[in-house]
């Protein structure tokens, strides 16, 4: 059984097919939220903080961390704020981190930092990104998220994405880095705009499961994009990707409905052992009240709202 095995200096945490749902908390990242740069450009790390710790206690499993402030000169602006970021996280919580940036050195810079074994986020089909991002990864001996693109672009075929994800593979075994520590990112696309997205998704983690064995990821919140209640998409998608072979998602755990539907998956899907994280979680829950469910929770940022790695053409909620 394929086991990705992710770190912090105190927590192991293993991303498996027959393990529980592996949630990426996605807020600590700058890209659309405008508040929250100015204030890490300033040096200013609360907001940064309060998010680190909300995730956690909502049940976070890891925290994404990405630093991509600004487009101008990130080459020399992202490496030293991420290590900052991410020196702060560790020292608040107990999670593994994933380090998400699209800047070479910000990566470098942020594995010679990072405790454990943080989970890198990320590298894509194109020659020349596999060439600078897989060294790093074999050299600190950490996994990696693999983007389904290529100098191409995002094809819509997911045979297509297919054929890419087994490429990074096998560019990654040419450096001696098993298929285990490679987690697909399939590209989930806006439901709204293309309707066989989730037919899509669903056919291509089938195959990345049985045929290629690697564990996978992804923007959870792009697939209900551009539409109303987004979060009842969201929370009816998490089932049916974790039924279809997806091992972890970068998401909110904020989102009470969101976890509600991760926990149930679980429960249903065997990795919640006598049901007991259900228990504990909600064995003193009390139904909202008529006419009030689902008004707690905004409906998320746009696509364009959060740079993962800074990925053009990557779409996620903030």
């Amino acid at each position: 059984m394929t086991r990705t095995v992710v770190a912090s200096a105190t927590k192991e945490i293993i991303i498996g097919f027959d393990q529980p749902f592996c949630v990426i908390g996605e807020r600590i990242n700058p890209t659309g939220r405008k508040k929250l740069a100015a204030e890490m450009i300033e040096g200013n790390f609360e907001t940064v903080k309060a998010d680190a710790l909300a995730q956690v206690a909502a049940g976070a499993t890891m925290l994404d961390v990405n630093a991509g402030v600004t487009a101008v000169n990130p080459n020399e602006t992202e490496p030293p704020l991420l290590v900052k970021t991410l020196e702060i996280v560790q020292g608040l919580v107990d999670v593994p981190l994933s380090i998400d940036s699209s800047v070479t050195e910000a990566i470098r810079a942020g594995l010679e930092v990072a405790k454990g074994r943080p989970l890198v986020n990320s590298v894509t089909g194109e020659v020349e990104k596999l060439e600078a991002i897989l060294p790093l990864i074999k050299k600190y001996n950490v996994p990696v998220v693999a983007i389904s693109n290529d100098e191409s672009g995002i094809s819509e075929d997911p045979d297509v994405r297919f054929a890419v994800a087994k490429k990074i593979v096998e560019h990654a075994a040419d450096y001696g880095i098993p298929a285990h520590d490679i987690v697909v990112d399939p590209l989930v696309m806006p439901i709204g705009a293309m309707g066989t997205a989730g037919k899509q998704v669903f056919h291509l983690l089938r195959r990345l499961r049985d045929e290629l064995k690697v564990n996978t990821t992804c923007g959870l919140s792009n697939i209900s994009f551009g539409l109303p209640h987004r979060h009842g998409i969201n929370a009816g998608f998490i089932p049916m990707v974790i039924g279809a072979g997806m091992t972890s998602a970068i998401m909110n755990p904020c989102r009470p409905q969101e976890m509600e539907a991760v926990r149930a998956a679980n429960v249903l899907n065997g990795t919640d052992p006598n049901c007991y994280e259900w228990i504990m979680t909600y064995r003193d829950h009390q139904p909202a009240a008529a006419g009030t469910a689902g008004t707690s929770e905004g409906s998320g940022s746009g696509m364009a709202g959060r740079r993962r790695g800074g990925r053009a053409g990557r779409m996620s909620a903030g």
